[in-house]
């Protein structure tokens, strides 16, 4: 279980001599690799494993399961918004229309207790920002900054925090915990 550190590719080559990967948080076993992605933008938790079982298990869209983000996005999100995300929104994938599954979405009352991040989001004194947290038992490409870019809230900072019941409480971004099971 590794934190993602912002601006990192979730894999273990580089596509060109700038980008940093999973490789430059090691060392890792040689036969761990990832299981999902997290977009270079996006933080938090990703699993690594040499289980090939439990890759299908977790990619395999017909083995649902809940993942949740904490999403700082551009505005305050309204109610109509909120419950537009909950029943599922209509997005782009590959230019063909996704219809997003229902989604559990709620404001976090306080700014989350996660770590700066390194470069800070730009801030923006005449534009509020707010936490979001959003759960999904899908992953579509993106599909968080998608879903909220749809009901006008352009994300700022995207972090998954929990996968079932495995959680990035208590880590630093860089950070990874061997488990013995999922």
């Amino acid at each position: 279980m590794l934190y993602k550190p912002f601006g990192y590719l979730s894999q273990f080559t580089k596509e060109n001599e700038e980008h940093k990967t999973l490789a430059d948080l090691g060392p890792f076993p040689p036969d761990v690799y990832p299981v999902g992605r997290l977009d270079l933008d996006s933080e938090g938790l990703l699993l690594l494993t040499n289980d090939a079982q439990l890759n299908q298990k977790l990619l395999h869209p017909a083995n649902r399961h809940w993942r949740t983000y904490w999403v700082q996005v551009e505005g305050i999100p309204t109610l109509d918004a909120l419950q537009a995300l909950q029943k599922g929104v209509d997005i782009k994938i590959n230019k063909k229309t996704h219809r997003t599954l229902p989604a559990k979405a709620h404001l976090l009352s306080e700014a989350s207790p996660l770590p700066e991040r390194d470069p800070p989001i730009r801030y923006r004194a005449n534009i509020p920002d707010t936490w979001l947290e959003l759960s999904l038992c899908e992953g579509k490409n993106r599909q968080v900054r998608r879903m909220c870019a749809k009901v006008g809230y352009p994300v700022l900072r995207l972090v998954r925090v929990r996968m079932e019941h495995l959680s990035i409480e208590n880590m630093q971004p860089g950070e990874y915990k061997e488990l013995d099971s999922f």
